[in-house]
């Protein structure tokens, strides 16, 4: 139970730009270092998080303890996951109004932002690759997104349109039709 606390704490506390941006710490910590679960174990609790209403960051935080120690594990990563964040918020609200106008802040928001970027699209390859995302179903994934970015498709939506071809997928090659 500290384990799974100290892991997600250590992950809860490095991350920065929300909940995507902790895949590659996730991966690296629960699944390379700790060997709790795998890749597609990961892959699967991520898909599963990102249904359920919430928070991404606790949502897997949640799965993946239960999966590792049941409720007690749940319990024990989630307040890992996101107690830093509290004491964190907490520490800016104290002093958030002595820092607000300071361009040396302002300047190194700015620079922290592109980081974000590369954070969430480093780990979305790597789930391309283990959920072997090739020439023949790339255009999935690019459909979704841009359904998602050009016409503002709820993701829901595009989750459940997926998931029913998939299905429809699955029992077409299973019919042989």
């Amino acid at each position: 139970m500290l384990a799974l606390f100290r892991t997600f704490f250590h992950i809860g506390l490095f991350t920065i730009g929300g909940g995507y941006a902790m895949i590659p710490l996730i991966e690296a910590k629960v699944v390379d270092e700790k060997q709790w679960i795998s890749r597609e174990e990961l892959l699967d609790l991520m898909a599963v998080a990102q249904s359920c209403p919430g928070i991404f960051a606790v949502n897997i935080a949640i799965f993946i303890g239960y999966k590792i120690r049941g409720t007690w594990g749940a319990l024990a990563s989630t307040l890992g996951c996101i107690l830093p964040s509290f004491l964190i918020i907490l520490a800016i609200a104290l002093f958030f109004r002595q820092f607000q106008d300071n361009p040396w802040v302002a300047r190194a928001f700015r620079g922290i932002r592109p980081c974000v970027v590369a954070l969430i699209a480093a780990p979305t390859f790597k789930m391309a690759k283990t959920a072997k995302i090739g020439w023949t179903n790339i255009w999935i994934p690019v459909l979704g997104a841009f359904l998602i970015w050009m016409f503002g498709v709820s993701p829901i939506w595009v989750i459940v349109a997926a998931g029913f071809g998939g299905f429809l997928y699955g029992q077409l090659i299973e019919n042989n039709v």
